[in-house]
């Protein structure tokens, strides 16, 4: 695995990051013998094997760098890409609500470039499998490639499918969705899950997730949750400890939710709409269906002349 996120010292064949001045990084594979280019000079890939992790270096003009160990966070926001990715806030999110961990199956459709593929794979583990559809071939060429940079696209099977035909898998632990009209495919989705697996999806317009709601009422889906995630950065210093000019605000709506099985005969409606699985005019028309039910049972009794 080129990816090294262990080790003391800097090994050939590592991917390494030099951050320079005004934060501008390089993420790039040691090899004997190659350079690398910069405004600021050049840096000999040789030079670097075997120092320490966060070694000060220096190109051949005295420009210095740190020499740090990739994060994921560095790597997904350094990705090459044709397409839009997800932002790590948004990703860290997905992982922890959809309990995404080793040895688990994994299904994602929208693969794009592979920044939440590229999460996902991480997650998973050595053990664990990720399947990613997307139906175009550019852009998943483009994924598959990024994921051989970083080492993971053996825990990854890439798929070139229009999962309105649905998914070819069932049982999975969890699926995320990041298509613009993932309320289209529930269907498929709750073919694909497993009973109480985990279901997300995000979605940039308030229309869309109104769309996605209804669409998972339908096909029994409770405990839902939609929220957005705001990125607000503080100057780290202790005499002007204050909110910096930047800020990552709404990139999209986060939605999350489980599906279940309801006994309709015995449902406990409270419960029901507490879960999400109902809502509050549901509730209140199921109320007068009873009621209406009620009335009509006397009358057929003789309670009500």
């Amino acid at each position: 695995m080129s990816w090294n996120i262990s080790g003391i010292t800097v090994q050939e064949g590592d991917l390494v990051q030099l951050v320079g001045v005004s934060f501008k990084s390089y993420i790039f594979k040691l090899e004997t013998g190659k350079e690398l280019h910069t405004h600021r000079g050049v840096v000999k890939h040789s030079d670097l094997i075997g120092l320490a992790w966060g070694t000060q270096v220096f190109s051949h003009m005295g420009s210095s760098f740190f020499l740090l160990q990739p994060s994921l966070p560095d790597l997904i926001k350094n990705t090459p890409r044709a397409t839009q990715i997800l932002y790590p806030k948004d990703i860290a999110q997905i992982l922890m609500t959809m309990g995404i961990g080793p040895g688990q199956t994994v299904l994602e459709a929208g693969t794009g470039s592979g920044g939440l593929t590229t999460a996902l794979a991480f997650a998973v583990g050595s053990e664990g499998k990720v399947i990613s559809y997307e139906y175009r071939e550019e852009h998943q060429l483009k994924a598959i490639k990024n994921l051989e940079r970083i080492g993971l696209s053996d825990r990854v099977e890439f798929k070139l499918k229009d999962i309105g035909q649905g998914f070819d898998e069932t049982g999975v632990d969890a699926l995320f969705l990041d298509v613009a009209n993932s309320f289209d495919y529930m269907a498929q989705v709750r073919q694909a899950l497993k009973p109480g697996g985990y279901f997300g999806s995000i979605l940039p317009t308030t229309n869309q997730v109104t769309n996605l709601l209804v669409a998972l009422r339908q096909y029994e889906f409770a405990f839902i949750d939609v929220f957005e995630i705001s990125q607000r950065y503080y100057k780290p210093e202790p005499s002007r400890f204050r909110p910096t000019d930047r800020m990552i605000a709404h990139t999209g709506f986060l939605i999350f939710a489980r599906p279940i099985t309801i006994d309709r005969e015995h449902a406990d409606r409270k419960l029901l709409r507490e879960a999400g699985a109902i809502t509050v005019v549901e509730e209140e028309e199921l109320k007068v269906l009873e009621r209406e039910q009620a009335q009509q049972q006397d009358m057929e009794t003789g309670k009500i002349e």
